[in-house]
Parts: C-alpha cells; sequence; structure tokens
C-alpha cells in the first residue's frame, strides 16, 4: 500500500519507537526539566497514598461533554508535605475547586496514557479562591438576613437547660462543662455527641442543632477547641450557617482559634473565643441574673429585717429601761407607803388595844360590883323552883313545892309552906 503523500524513505515504527519518540519530545518541552504552571477545576479526586485528580478546563461549561481532561497525580512523597500545609490553612481539595498545579508531562505507553506529575500546589491561589467562596457564603447569608436571625431570638434569663453540640472526651468540651459545672448553679445539659472537623462534621452539626432546637433546651452551645484551619473548616460550611440561622433557639459558639472568625461565629447569636469563656458567659449570665432577682432583694429584705430586728431591740431596751425606773419608783414609793401605813396601824392598833384594856378593865370593876358572890355575902340568896329557874316572884312558886336556896356558903332545900304577897 502506498500514499501519494508519503516518502518511501521514512522509516516506520513500532508503538514503543512511537512512544519514545513522543515521549522524548514532551519532555524536551514540558518534562522534568520544564515543569509548567497548569490550571484546571477538579472534576474527580481521589487519594491512596499517593493523590490522583481529573482536572477539566476551568474555562469551559460544565455541560460541556467534550472538555478536555488532565490525569494529574502527585506522588505520596511530595503530597504528603503538600497535604499538611493545605489542610494548616483549611484548603481541601475537592469537585470543583479551581486550582493552578505545577508540574511536568509524563507517558505512560502500557494505557496510552499522558499524565501530569504534580511537584506543587498554589496554595495562595487556592486560599484566595477559597476567601472569595467564603466572601460569596457571607454576602449571600446577609441578603437573607440570615446573620442576624439568630440573634434575634430571645434568650433566656436564666439558661440553665443548655444544649451541646460537642465531641466528648475533648479538651474544649471538658474545660466548657467543667465552666457550668462548677459554677454553683443547677445546669442541666443535654449533649449531642458530633464530629467537630473532617466531611463527616457538617451533616453531623447540623443533625445536633435540629435535634436539640427540637428538645425545648434554653440555648444550644456550639463548642470545640483550638486547631488548625482546617480543622475548623467544617464551621465554615454553608449547611452548618444556615441550620444555625433557621434554629428557633438562641445558639453560642465557643470554637477555641483565633484570627478571624467563622461563618458558624458570625451568624450565632452570641461567639466567645474558647469553649471555656463560652462556659464562663454562661455562668455569668445566671449568676447576674441570680445577682439582680435573687441576691439583691433577698439582702434588701436582710437589711430590713435587721433594721426592724434592730430597732425593736432598742425599743424593748428602752422600754425595759423604763420598765425597770418605773418599777423601781413605784416599789419605792410602796415601800414609803407601807411604812407610813405600817407606823399608822401601829399607833391605831396600840390606841384601840389601850382603849380595849382601859374598857375591860371598867367592865371588870363592873361586873365585879355585880357579882352573886358579894351579894351573897353581904346576905343575898339565890332560890330556885323545881324546874331550875330563879324565883324572882310568888308567881314562880307553888304552895309545897321544894325550893333550892343557894346562900354565900352553900345551899339548902326548903318547902313552901306560905306565901305572903306584898301589900300596897
Amino acid at each position: 500500500m502506498t500514499l501519494d503523500d508519503t516518502s518511501s524513505d521514512e522509516t516506520i515504527l513500532e508503538v514503543g519507537q512511537f512512544y519514545e519518540l513522543l515521549t522524548a519530545q514532551l519532555e524536551s518541552a514540558f518534562g522534568r526539566r520544564h515543569p509548567r504552571w497548569v490550571r484546571g477545576e477538579i472534576a474527580k479526586v481521589y487519594e491512596k497514598v499517593h493523590l490522583y485528580v481529573d482536572l477539566v478546563d476551568a474555562g469551559s461549561a460544565s455541560s460541556d461533554s467534550k472538555r478536555p481532561v488532565l490525569n494529574a497525580h502527585c506522588w505520596g512523597s511530595q503530597w504528603n508535605p503538600l497535604k499538611k500545609k493545605l489542610a494548616a490553612d483549611g484548603v481541601t481539595l475537592k469537585p470543583g475547586t479551581i486550582v493552578n498545579f505545577f508540574g511536568y508531562v509524563d507517558v505512560y505507553a502500557p494505557q496510552g496514557r499522558i499524565g501530569f506529575t504534580v511537584t506543587a500546589i498554589d496554595v495562595e491561589g487556592l486560599l484566595g479562591d477559597v476567601a472569595r467562596r467564603r466572601q460569596e457564603l457571607v454576602a449571600r447569608l446577609l441578603s437573607e438576613g440570615l446573620l442576624e436571625a439568630n440573634k434575634r431570638r430571645v434568650l433566656s434569663p436564666v439558661p440553665l437547660r443548655v444544649g451541646l453540640v460537642a465531641s466528648p472526651g475533648t479538651e474544649g468540651c471538658s474545660d466548657f462543662t467543667g465552666q457550668l459545672l462548677n459554677s454553683g448553679y443547677g445546669f442541666e445539659i443535654t449533649l449531642v455527641k458530633t464530629a467537630v472537623q473532617g466531611e463527616a462534621a457538617p451533616p453531623q452539626i447540623v443533625s445536633a442543632i435540629e435535634t436539640l432546637d427540637e428538645h425545648g433546651v434554653d440555648i444550644i452551645c456550639l463548642v470545640r477547641g483550638g486547631g488548625s484551619k482546617g480543622d475548623l473548616a467544617c464551621f465554615d460550611d454553608e449547611r452548618v450557617a444556615r441550620a444555625i440561622a433557621n434554629a428557633s433557639t438562641p445558639v453560642f459558639t465557643g470554637i477555641g482559634h483565633t484570627g478571624d472568625e467563622s461563618i458558624a461565629d458570625m451568624v450565632a447569636h452570641t461567639r466567645a473565643i474558647t469553649p471555656t469563656k463560652l462556659g464562663e458567659e454562661i455562668a455569668s449570665i445566671v449568676a447576674q441574673w441570680d445577682q439582680r432577682y435573687v441576691r439583691l432583694p433577698a439582702q434588701k429584705v436582710l437589711n430590713a429585717t435587721e433594721a426592724i430586728l434592730d430597732e425593736a431591740t432598742e425599743y424593748v431596751a428602752e422600754r425595759r429601761r423604763t420598765m425597770i425606773f418605773a418599777v423601781r419608783d413605784r416599789l419605792r414609793s410602796e415601800e414609803r407607803h407601807l411604812g407610813t401605813t405600817r407606823q399608822r396601824l401601829w399607833l391605831q392598833s396600840t390606841h384601840l388595844l389601850n382603849s380595849a384594856a382601859q374598857m375591860l378593865q371598867s367592865n371588870r370593876q363592873l361586873l365585879g360590883a355585880y357579882d352573886p358572890k358579894k351579894r351573897l355575902a353581904q346576905g343575898w340568896s339565890i332560890v330556885t323552883g323545881e324546874d331550875g329557874g330563879v324565883v324572882r316572884a310568888l308567881k314562880d312558886v307553888r304552895m309545897g313545892e321544894v325550893v333550892r336556896v343557894l346562900v354565900s356558903d352553900g345551899a339548902f332545900e326548903s318547902t313552901v309552906t306560905a306565901m305572903d304577897g306584898a301589900t300596897s
């Protein structure tokens, strides 16, 4: 077979020879000694010791089925330090990311494939792209009114029922809970365990916020200790930001990082710079309420009570002194009155006794004058009838009655034989 436009003297190459020639040509222009920058959009990315990326033309539409594809790879010796730097800067290589790779062309003849060996990655460009996408997200949230949505949620004056989104056992979680548990107040902590870094973190955080929002807690706290930008990249995730903004419960963040605040911090009701500070702030809210509505009123009641007791004590002391003086004066007055009365009674009784003695003496003399014995001694006698009655007149006796005659030295009986009446 002959072709008009070919020379019969041109050497026919074997496939292997062709690839050797092709490789030589490519290496002379784009090989290890002549690396180039290539810009493209990541279509697929796969990592297993080495990094494998399908890079497509960033300038063509995603719907273009004929978009040029470059099979790039980065060997483990180069990828490991690059991966650490990307993680430290919070950059993740994922589909849709626009990236600048520096490297050289290689040809793998057994598969008839032209590849691109990556030796460097434009991190600054990636950071710029990350910052641009972050700024676009912030602008989008702002335009939708979501940056201020959670800040308008009314915080309970005593947020004792705390919903916690954290990874238990971590230093950040322990620092936060330690502040609440050691505050002296009865905090009730409901923990929903989540990852706080990596690709699995955003959906878990969203689910935890939604669960606690329905649980009826007073406040939701999103807590994570310090770390690199890559470790904290999940807090810049749009899904997390929207979950916080749409929560009906105030969401507080205590993400232990320095420098720029995360989008979660921007959307949250309140942001603290560390988990410890967040715990202190919540405990302070409760302490301020306790101070204002419990301790100060209680102190006022105590002060008023002490004032009343002091006044009552002073009044009682005054009344006691008054009573002591009054009783003492009254006792002295009564003592004087009793002394006077005693003197009057003594004088009166002495006078009465003397008068009675005189009267008794007079009566004694008078009675002595009328003493029957004296009359009997003078010759008088007392006659009694049979009935024992004194005979005072003739009618008191009858003829023949035996009467008894009492004289001074004795008595005798006599029979009435005659009665002579008095003549007028």
